[in-house]
């Protein structure tokens, strides 16, 4: 009788381990979050929550093949939780499984639950592809739905990029930038837009590493070449393979390949 009121009072208690497993995910507390989860599942924890909070816990902790095969397995019981649907596409999207990704997020941006999250995985993933029509349709519908998302607006000046609409795409970054000033990404693609439409090459910033300035001189050199700028380009990548204490391989092929452009 004792055992049987034990374990139904640990039972009980599951649930709201469950719950403060929630809110140790929503706040990025991910350790914890594994600790409460593993709890609730020796006390007996209903499995389609626990399973649910363990997709949940791959996709925080960026193991998307994991996520994605939860996710997968509980979407076929709940197919119209756009949430978990938004997840799923954005956790096939970062394994550049880009049809699955975008067929996810379709099925996501039909339900009255959605965000401009779909709408991003499907602009994103029509970038890939290259079809700059539905990635315009995508990213207006992120955009719309919200205005002031850093990421979104960063994602879309990266499609400008990618269409080679310098002077768009710099506009999109500092906007981004204006929106989330600590982001190092964005931070990153304005300096990348800013030396696709000036003449000189961009300035190393206070601490950065020999590595990271490399790596930015080789990515304004490839911008350059892509310009048809070949000089520029020959510039960034020898300075680029000069900033490195090392050699720096990736730029040194850049620049062996923009010389024999000569």
């Amino acid at each position: 009788m004792l055992a049987y009121l034990l374990a139904a009072a640990a039972a009980a208690q599951s649930p709201a381990n469950l719950d403060e497993a929630e809110h140790a995910l929503a706040a990025g507390r991910l350790d914890q979050a594994r600790m409460m989860i593993a709890q609730a599942i020796q006390d007996g924890a209903p499995a389609d929550r626990v399973e649910r909070l363990l997709a949940d816990l791959d996709f925080a902790s960026g193991n998307d093949r994991s996520a994605l095969a939860r996710y997968e397995v509980l979407l076929a019981a709940r197919a119209t939780d756009a949430a978990m649907l938004e997840r799923a596409a954005t956790a096939a999207l970062r394994i550049r499984s880009d049809d699955q990704a975008a067929a996810l997020a379709s099925r996501a941006a039909d339900l009255p639950g959605a965000t401009w999250r779909s709408w991003n995985v499907r602009a994103v993933a029509a970038d890939r592809r290259g079809d700059w029509a539905e990635s315009d349709r995508a990213y207006g519908k992120a955009l719309t739905m919200a205005p002031d998302q850093a990421e979104a607006v960063n994602n879309y000046g990266w499609s400008l990029m990618l269409r080679r609409r310098w002077s768009d795409a710099l506009e999109a970054f500092e906007r981004a930038a204006a929106l989330d000033p600590k982001s190092r990404r964005i931070a990153d693609n304005l300096d990348l837009a800013r030396a696709a439409v000036a003449d000189e090459l961009p300035t190393r910033r206070t601490g950065e590493s020999d590595d990271d300035w490399a790596a930015r001189l080789n990515d304004a050199g490839v911008i350059a070449r892509a310009q048809g700028r070949n000089d520029k380009a020959i510039a960034a990548f020898a300075r680029a393979i000069e900033a490195r204490a090392e050699w720096f391989g990736r730029a040194a092929n850049n620049l062996s390949a923009a010389q024999a452009r000569r």
